[in-house]
């Protein structure tokens, strides 16, 4: 087992780890993706949720067996600001013609997308307009995972009556990510540097975080050892190893932990976890 997330060495942390990247304008997010990759030393990486060469800003990557945690970002909420170029004069209810777009919209996926172009339903959980200067209207933008920000600044170009399309795009949240803890690629490499050539390893934990730290929003169970050494083996986790739990809903995507706070698995809750017997978590991801 992995033990402590804050008593990990730098090897554990670099292969079981997360960083939430500022990614930089011109590569794409599979790009930076393999550039930490390689920097961290190991066989695996992955991104939270692609963002296109153009786009900055948050991207939470997972290093090493940290990629088996990917699927806790399918769902995770999106915030970005983007600039909306309008194709004339803003009309004097950009604001009201703005906040009709707050709620359920429909979209279609643009045609060089990578999913299949049917009509799907989208929730827009804030839309803010911040500030208009001239043709040029700056938008803060709280949405589901899978909205197409590019297509949204085209519609509301199309309702205010002058047509628009995005400009500059950054996203500032995934989930419980968000733009105050950012580090950069460079951030990266100089810690990587510094611990590789002269030991000292206090830059490299102020980037990369326990993957524990992408677990945030999923409720924990906390298991015993002896049942976290059988998880590693493939067990479900049965009730008479389970210590305690913050849900009882069955269902629900959990993730449990050792009692020092360590990461064993994902899986899904399908016994009381008060019971005295039978199954209480069903596997999905083995992290250990």
């Amino acid at each position: 087992m992995r033990g402590d997330p804050d008593d990990r060495t730098p090897e554990q942390l670099l292969s079981f780890g997360v960083v939430n990247l500022d990614k930089p304008p011109g590569p794409s997010a599979h790009q930076v993706a393999g550039w930490l990759r390689d920097l961290a030393g190991v066989n695996r990486a992955a991104h939270a949720g692609t963002l296109d060469p153009k786009v900055t800003g948050c991207l939470p990557t997972l290093l090493g067996d940290a990629v088996r945690l990917a699927q806790v970002f399918d769902d995770a909420i999106k915030e970005y600001v983007a600039v909306l170029e309008l194709h004339g004069p803003p009309p004097a209810d950009l604001d009201s013609v703005v906040a009709e777009f707050e709620g359920d919209i429909h979209q279609k996926p643009p045609r060089k997308s990578a999913v299949v172009r049917q009509l799907r339903t989208r929730r827009i959980h804030g839309l803010e307009l911040l500030e208009v200067q001239d043709r040029q209207a700056l938008l803060r933008i709280i949405c589901e995972s899978g909205t197409y920000v590019r297509k949204l600044c085209h519609d509301i170009g199309l309702a205010a009556g002058t047509g628009a399309h995005m400009g500059h795009l950054r996203r500032t949240a995934t989930g419980t990510f968000n733009d105050t803890t950012l580090a950069s690629i460079h951030d990266v490499h100089d810690a990587v540097v510094e611990w590789r050539e002269r030991g000292d390893d206090a830059p490299l934990r102020a980037v990369v975080q326990p993957a524990e730290r992408a677990l945030t929003d999923i409720p924990r169970v906390q298991i015993a050892e002896s049942a976290a050494n059988q998880v590693a083996e493939g067990a479900p986790v049965y009730a008479p190893g389970v210590l305690a739990a913050e849900t009882d809903e069955l269902g629900t995507l959990v993730a449990c932990y050792t009692p020092d706070g360590a990461a064993v698995c994902l899986g899904t809750l399908v016994g009381d976890p008060a019971a005295d017997r039978g199954s209480v978590v069903n596997l999905e991801r083995v992290l250990v």
